[in-house]
């Protein structure tokens, strides 16, 4: 099996590849391990900007079916609470991580991308959080945190309770987005994510920091909080609880309003 990423380094800026296109960059085990592995070392790395991306027409199709097969609920909450290490990391970071789009971005692959500060993606691909649709609650792997606050809390709302994707310029145009381009541009030495690669590059991420918390009012410091706080009101749990009807819709709207702290 080829190797799930690829870590690279440049003048500053650390690139993660997810590199499985033929599985759609799902989120296997052994790829969440090697990018919990990755986001570690640059963390520890002195790069000034991470930027996530993949290869393929998919971006990343969240977690790997295959790997649900035959597994007793027992199994789940810790590998729940796994698939939010990454997010974790993510929010940890002292420096901003700009998600490149170049194809579908669902389910944790979604989680992935919203956790991110900037968000740039190929025109027409498809974005959401469809978890509904296979009996999980609509909040998984950090949505009910990241989306009202990043979207209007009716669009949030929407998508979290029916798991409708949503494409690339609807997803723009609600604010989801920072830029939508065609995928040449995408991978262009002159595209929309390398001038603002190369502006943050310039900025130290102590700098960094205190800009994001300036504007938002402390969302980062936030981010990490909120994954504690799930955890110590037991979200693995009710996350891979098989909910359904008004019951997956409660879970949803109770995270949705969750105040950290």
């Amino acid at each position: 099996m080829s190797a799930p990423l690829r870590l690279e380094s440049k003048d500053g800026v650390a690139t993660i590849t997810l590199t499985r296109p033929d599985r759609m960059n799902a989120l296997a085990l052994d790829m969440l391990d090697a990018l919990v592995e990755a986001l570690d070392t640059v963390k520890r790395g002195d790069d000034r900007v991470l930027v996530l991306a993949a290869e393929g027409p998919a971006f990343c199709a969240g977690a790997d079916r295959s790997e649900m097969i035959e597994r007793v609920p027992a199994d789940w909450e810790p590998i729940v609470d796994h698939y939010l290490d990454p997010v974790r990391q993510i929010a940890d970071l002292d420096i901003p991580v700009i998600a490149k789009l170049q194809g579908d971005t669902v389910g944790g692959g979604f989680g992935l991308a919203i956790a991110c500060d900037f968000r740039i993606a190929c025109e027409g691909i498809r974005m959401g959080a469809p978890f509904v649709k296979i009996g999980l609650a609509g909040c998984d792997m950090s949505a009910g945190y990241y989306l009202p606050r990043l979207i209007p809390l009716g669009a949030a709302t929407e998508m979290m309770m029916t798991g409708r994707l949503i494409k690339a310029e609807e997803a723009f145009e609600l604010g989801l987005l920072h830029r939508v381009v065609s995928a040449e541009s995408l991978d262009d030495d002159a595209s929309a994510a390398d001038p603002l690669i190369r502006l943050l590059a310039r900025k130290t991420p102590a700098a960094k920091r205190r800009a994001v918390l300036e504007a938002t009012g402390g969302i980062h410091i936030l981010r990490h909080t909120f994954c504690s706080h799930l955890a110590m009101r037991g979200a693995p749990a009710l996350s891979i609880q098989k909910l359904a009807g008004h019951k997956n819709m409660q879970t949803t709207l109770r995270y949705m309003h969750l105040s950290p702290g």
